[in-house]
């Protein structure tokens, strides 16, 4: 698992993301806007994905575009970034975009490790994952999620349930007590991935409620 770094090393927030090439490209624009957004310090660790549908997936389900279908490799990716998160010190968020961003929420609740999920643009679309969500008691008190306005307009019979599917697990977050917020920006699910990001980790960063638990307390 390779693993790149940025900002403070010494912060005691930890953000951790899951990410492929692509994503890597626009690291620096992304934590600059970050900074910009919450001026906070913080240290963050972009996770690098190997198999993108595969590592990222809670479970198989049959292929939506393409011909990779997904796998089930989130558990094992999940116990590795965990070992990036033994300080018991620091305050770690988790988040990415969208498989990455699915992962995120999906880990959520595995375990209560991460103070908040950071989802721009979810996969949440999956096949079963609202269900999961309304069915499996969540340990993350903080969820911000987001959707390009013209997301759910695609022509992809699956993907385009992604804007009920959003509106619904949001409001069931709420109504579970969590602190959960959905914005929605303006595009596809292509436009300014790394900005949408940096919405999400700000967000968490000025708005989060924190518990003694995730300040090490």
């Amino acid at each position: 698992m390779v693993t790149y770094e940025y900002g403070n090393p010494n912060a005691v927030i930890t953000l951790v993301q899951t990410v492929d090439e692509h994503d890597i490209a626009g690291m620096d624009d992304e934590v600059a806007e970050i900074q910009r957004l919450s001026g906070k310090e913080f240290r963050l660790l972009a996770v690098k994905v190997e198999s993108w549908n595969c590592d990222l997936s809670p479970w198989p389900a049959p292929a939506v575009f393409g011909k990779d279908d997904f796998g089930d490799g989130a558990g094992e990716l999940l116990t590795e970034i965990l070992k990036l998160c033994q300080d018991e010190s620091k305050i770690y968020y988790l988040g990415g975009y969208s498989l990455a961003a699915l992962f995120s929420l999906w880990a959520a609740y595995q375990t209560d490790k991460f103070a908040g999920i950071a989802a721009a643009s979810p996969s949440i679309w999956f096949p079963r994952f609202v269900d999961y969500m309304k069915s499996t008691a969540i340990k993350c008190p903080n969820v911000y999620l987001s959707l390009g306005d013209k997301e759910e307009k695609t022509q992809n019979a699956v993907m385009s349930s992604v804007g009920d599917c959003i509106r619904d697990g949001c409001a069931w977050l709420k109504e579970q007590g969590l602190n959960c917020t959905l914005e929605w920006n303006t595009g596809g699910h292509f436009k300014e991935p790394e900005i949408r990001t940096a919405r999400a980790f700000a967000w968490l960063l000025s708005s989060a409620v924190l518990t003694c638990n995730d300040c090490g307390i």
